[in-house]
């Protein structure tokens, strides 16, 4: 794949190559998404994208660096789990995608929705993914840096998070079968969203635990440079706030579903798990 973009800054580079292969996934994706009329071969990339850009670059490698190894590890344990939930969810299966595209393409109609998906969704969200995996470019430029005590902090800090999302997710995924079982059966569903486990200290933990992942990411970079600041941690930046614009839309989105949410929103932090505030009246 290499020099079909003669202006890839990162040209000659393996995750030159993964730029390039973004950029192709940007054509496809986009083209997917006019002929069958919605996003999920976005969201399917979203999980597999970025252990390739990793195995793109270690086996270029030769997986002779242990913190490139190590990075890529990870990255394919988060992909596995991922993935696994995506698909257990049906995502893989026809009309399976974020079931809030639907809701953003009411919103903005859709014809402007199509044009902006094709424009600047779909473009923004898979550079995003390449951005966000990007400190393993970092490490490949200095292959000879030792570990050290700040790549155990990211081991240690990644796989907590990990655990934590693996953990939300099977809560989640538990709850939504037992509403689904008991709408089926006709019984009444009392609570209608989650608010126990794990989302009983934060309204949104997987995001929490997302972000919190690939700031453990960028501290490889960190470790392999002595830098803190350089142009792989943007891709962690611009994830935050990807994940606070998901997380507003899918807090209006319950909002409006569950008269009851208010009462969730004003006891339980958004974002980071803090034990559950007492309403006022509560016992």
């Amino acid at each position: 794949m290499s020099g079909m973009f003669p202006l890839n800054p990162l040209a000659g580079a393996p995750f030159g190559s993964a730029l390039e292969l973004c950029l192709v996934l940007i054509v496809f994706c986009g083209v997917a998404s006019i002929v069958l009329r919605e996003n999920v071969w976005l969201d399917r990339s979203w999980s597999l994208c970025p252990p390739i850009y990793c195995l793109l670059v270690a086996v270029r490698d030769g997986f002779d660096s242990p913190r490139i190894s190590l990075m890529t590890l990870l990255v394919l344990l988060w992909a596995a789990r991922l993935t696994f939930n995506f698909a257990r969810r049906g995502g893989y299966r026809r009309g399976g995608g974020d079931y809030r595209w639907v809701v953003v393409e009411e919103r903005f109609g859709t014809l402007r929705f199509r044009i902006a998906n094709v424009l600047f969704v779909v473009p923004s969200q898979l550079l995003l993914v390449w951005l966000f995996t990007s400190p393993i470019h970092q490490a490949w430029l200095l292959p000879d840096a030792p570990l050290g005590w700040l790549d155990a902090v990211a081991v240690l800090v990644f796989l907590a998070f990990l655990a934590g999302q693996t953990v939300g997710d099977q809560q989640m995924w538990t709850f939504q079968q037992d509403k689904r079982r008991k709408g089926e059966a006709g019984e009444e569903i009392e609570q209608p969203f989650i608010d126990t486990g794990l989302f009983r200290y934060s309204r949104h933990p997987s995001y929490f635990c997302e972000i919190g992942m690939w700031f453990a990411f960028y501290l490889f970079a960190v470790s392999a440079s002595g830098d803190w600041l350089h142009w792989t941690g943007l891709g962690f930046v611009f994830l935050t706030g990807q994940m606070f614009g998901s997380i507003m839309l899918t807090e209006t989105i319950s909002a409006g579903k569950y008269p009851t949410y208010a009462q969730y929103q004003a006891s339980t932090p958004m974002l980071v798990p803090l034990p559950r505030r007492h309403r006022q009246g509560s016992p």
